[in-house]
Formats: structure tokens, C-alpha cells, sequence
């Protein structure tokens, strides 16, 4: 399975950012594999091998600045639709409601996952149910960073106290991850 490069650079940035002191260590603590990607440019339009470009380095990351606490991966997925969704995008996301954007996040979805699918099931005012059925290298570091992508980019969509809880995950053995979002 492979991952597209738009969703690996952040990665390497917010490293950058938030560990500027500590981004060599952390480079360093990576597999081969793993750290000519995150040294080489990375190609927004490029795709790379999801376990390398993304599993690992996010595992590094949560070991490494948030003392193996899984919650690194959020705040990942978080700074990431901090990235993808500035400039133009943001205007569109800030003017669209919850149901424009999360419809428009389930089609890209596939265009940054390669062999995935994820669909919008239910919403509503202030909830929405959406379900990943289609993800041949499930891993609980990647639903926690779509986790928190789904919450930034609500939150950039005007929505408050956003909560997101993963109710059932194929990382987990489920036969599908579930995201259950509400916000005011």
C-alpha cells in the first residue's frame, strides 16, 4: 500500500517545527528506508510505501517527543490539515458547512491512500458517522491521524468542542474503522 506525497511531507515539517532542536535525532532513530525518504524532497505528487513514508516516522515521533503516547499521531493528523487546508482551501473550508467538507474529504480520500475508501455514512447538524471499509495496511497510528485531521478540519470549518471517537478499527480486527464526530 502506498501513501501520497502531499500526506507525507507534513511529517517532516512538523518535526521540523516542533522539534527543531531534536529533528537530527529523530531522523536518525528512522530505518534507511524510512530516512531517505523523509532527507530526499519529498514529491507531493509522488507515492511512497506507507509503512516507510508514514507508519514509521509517526511511530518515531509519538516514541521520541511524546514519550510513547499515541497522541503524537493526532497531533500530526491535526498540524496536517493545518497544512493541506490554508490558503485557498481554507477559505472554501471556513465558507462550506461540516457535510460540504466531509463529503469532499471522503472522495479525495482515495487520491492519498492508495486502495482505500472511506465514506461518509450518516450526518446531521452536529454529527456525522464515517466508515474506512477499504484498507489493505490498517494501523492504529494512521486511524489516530485521520482522527485528527477530521477534527482540525472541522474546527477550521467553524465547528466547536469537536470530539472524535474511533469505535471500531481494522487495526483492531474489525471488519471496518468507524469515526464518530459531533461538535456545536
Amino acid at each position: 500500500m502506498e501513501i501520497k506525497g502531499t500526506a507525507v511531507e507534513p511529517t517532516k515539517t512538523f518535526v521540523r517545527e516542533k522539534f527543531s532542536n531534536r529533528y537530527i535525532e529523530w531522523l536518525n532513530s528512522l530505518s534507511e528506508n524510512s530516512r531517505k525518504i523523509m532527507t530526499d524532497n519529498i514529491l507531493i505528487s509522488m507515492w511512497y510505501p506507507i509503512k516507510d513514508a508514514f507508519i514509521e516516522p509517526t511511530q518515531k515521533v509519538c516514541e521520541l517527543f511524546y514519550n510513547g503516547n499515541t497522541i503524537g499521531a493526532k497531533e500530526l493528523g491535526m498540524y496536517s490539515a493545518d497544512m493541506g487546508l490554508r490558503g485557498v482551501y481554507k477559505i472554501f473550508v471556513r465558507i462550506g458547512s461540516p457535510k460540504f467538507l466531509l463529503k469532499r474529504a471522503s472522495m479525495i480520500f482515495s487520491t492519498y491512500y492508495s486502495q482505500s475508501e472511506i465514506e461518509l455514512i450518516e450526518i446531521s447538524d452536529n454529527k456525522a458517522i464515517m466508515h474506512i471499509s477499504k484498507f489493505p495496511k490498517p494501523h492504529e497510528l494512521i486511524d489516530l491521524r485521520i482522527c485528527g485531521w477530521i477534527e482540525r478540519a472541522l474546527e477550521i470549518s467553524g465547528c466547536r468542542n469537536v470530539k472524535i471517537d474511533i469505535t471500531k478499527s481494522l487495526a483492531k480486527g474489525d471488519k471496518l474503522t468507524e469515526f464518530v464526530c459531533e461538535w456545536k
